[in-house]
């Protein structure tokens, strides 16, 4: 088992079934909450509760997640960008999983870092070292923290907004303004518990974009996180109708502009970190180019094909 994490139930949670509200507040789909319940490994004040008891505010919630069997599978790749004693930004490439989870216990990025540096035990069991996370089909930058005294200041740096992450995306349709600001709460999709969706009562959730260039049926933006909620950028486009061209889950509206593109997932890239160093101080600033499955798509989109 992990660590206990315990929960407070808020004014805005008064009311709802245990396992809806543990749902939301754990990053749970439902059934996983109700699992979880059923098996004792959540507590009400202490004691075991029915999976559709009422809260109150000021009730707390105890969890113990069960930990994930890792098989070690030390192959996943990455590349290295920076690198110091205390901390690395790589660069992942689409289709591997950050950290062990269920449906993917091991070949995850996590293990092959851990083959390769240090990671700092303060990031918790099976994902050390993880300060933030990209989507499976993500590519691009992300920073790890080598030692505990770099991790608590990057997680730090990442609840006060002083870490800059700029992305690169292919949307589908185009802008009547050069730059926007999405703000619009986020949380678990009352519809469908494996997705996230823009929901009242949500958590906030704050995403600037610039356009770069358009292209008709679709237009290349930058775009910066000023919060970082699970597939954040994917949601807010989709949510304003600017879905992420070959996103499945979120951007189904534009399918066959991406069978057209020949995308087979999301055109969204990790293109660029900023901050400064948590234990020196110095200013770090990582740019990544797009891989060469999206460099590819845009050259065809700039050539007119």
């Amino acid at each position: 088992m992990t660590a206990p994490e315990s929960f407070e139930v808020g004014d805005d949670g008064a009311g709802k079934r245990l396992d809806a509200w543990l749902a939301a507040a754990a990053g749970l789909s439902r059934g996983e909450a109700q699992s979880l319940i059923e098996r004792g490994l959540v507590t009400l004040e202490g004691a075991p509760a029915p999976k559709s008891r009422r809260l109150a505010t000021g009730e707390r919630v105890q969890l113990r997640r069960p930990a994930v069997d890792m098989v070690e599978d030390t192959t996943a790749p990455f590349a290295i960008a920076y690198e110091d004693e205390h901390l690395a930004v790589i660069v992942k490439p689409s289709g591997v999983v950050v950290h062990p989870a269920p449906g993917n216990p091991s070949g995850t990025l996590v293990e092959a870092l851990g083959a390769r540096m240090p990671l700092a035990p303060a990031g918790g069991s099976g994902r050390p070292g993880i300060v933030h996370r990209l989507d499976k089909d993500t590519s691009g930058l992300m920073v790890v923290a080598k030692t505990d005294e770099a991790y608590e200041g990057l997680v730090a740096a990442m609840g006060d907004r002083e870490v800059s992450r700029t992305y690169l995306a292919l949307v589908a349709g185009t802008f009547a303004l050069p730059e926007g600001r999405i703000e619009a709460p986020m949380g678990r999709s009352p519809r469908e518990r494996t997705r996230m969706g823009v929901v009242s009562g949500g958590r906030e959730a704050v995403t600037e974009f610039k356009v770069l260039k358009p292209f008709g049926s679709s237009t290349l933006i930058e775009v910066h996180l000023g919060t970082g909620r699970t597939h954040q950028i994917r949601v807010h486009l989709a949510h304003i109708r600017r879905p992420v061209v070959g996103d499945a889950v979120y951007g189904k509206s534009a399918n066959a502009l991406a069978r057209q593109l020949g995308l087979t997932r999301p055109f969204l890239h990790s293109h660029r970190l900023q901050f400064a160093h948590p234990v020196t101080g110095a200013g770090i600033d990582i740019v990544d180019p797009l891989p060469p499955d999206l460099a590819a798509v845009l050259h065809s989109l700039e050539a007119g094909r």
